[in-house]
């Protein structure tokens, strides 16, 4: 996996296969990453979705659900700052035209959101490697 981001220290590292199935993993890893980096309870419900939402697109939309391949987590943070990043082993996608899912034809499509709803809950949002990692920032404190 790529090394984290510059200037943020690494709290820790997880690799999954690509399974709902260790989506407890990712949220104990979330909880345990949030407590170390002393994240505000306001800003910890916004990690916690944008981080899943992440895993889910990276299960689904990334590996196709082919549970051989992996989910590569790490996270790092700075004094004032909490980074994500999630690799998938997918093919990647244009993470620059994606489609906006609140445009009144795509109201009622059942995918779509997850991108919009990490870019609303994060600080920022950040696609590399043709779509197959995305790193997550979160302030830790308003």
């Amino acid at each position: 996996m790529e090394s984290m981001k510059e200037g943020f220290n690494v709290i820790e590292e997880i690799k999954v296969p690509s399974s709902f199935e260790h989506l407890s993993k990712i949220e104990g890893l979330i909880d345990r990453s949030c407590a170390t980096a002393s994240v505000s309870e306001d800003n910890y419900g916004n990690v916690l979705i944008a981080v899943t939402e992440a895993f889910n697109n990276a299960v689904v939309h990334g590996n196709k659900n082919d549970d051989s391949k992996t989910v590569n987590l790490q996270v790092g943070h700075t004094d004032e700052e909490l980074c994500f990043v999630l690799q998938d082993e997918g093919t990647g996608f244009d993470y620059e035209n994606v489609a906006d899912p609140t445009a009144p034809e795509n109201i009622e499509k059942e995918n779509g959101r997850g991108i919009y709803l990490m870019r609303h809950l994060a600080d920022l949002v950040e696609f590399e490697n043709e779509g197959r990692e995305v790193s997550i920032f979160f302030k830790k404190n308003d």
